[in-house]
């Protein structure tokens, strides 16, 4: 593979946990079936997070670079390895 790899950057995975854990969480609060189902999305975000990070160090590991994205338009950021 002579391209980075695209993925997400971080601050997706960031925002939407924030918005996540201190706004909808605490709106949901008095409807127990909606709190589970935040509480199951806010744990599947974590668990995303986290295998994109995995596969992040994959990539440092063999000496590819990742090319972090903002959007699905545009210019791609500065890519890193």
């Amino acid at each position: 593979m002579t391209e980075p790899l695209p993925l997400p950057s971080h601050v997706h995975y960031e925002l939407l946990l924030q918005l996540l854990e201190q706004q909808t969480f605490f709106a949901a609060y008095e409807h127990p079936s909606l709190k589970g189902d935040v509480n199951e999305l806010i744990i599947t975000l974590r668990k995303a997070l986290s295998q994109q990070r995995q596969l992040e160090e994959n990539c440092h590991r063999l000496g590819l670079k990742v090319d972090y994205r903002w959007s699905l338009n545009g210019a791609p950021e500065h890519p890193s390895s």
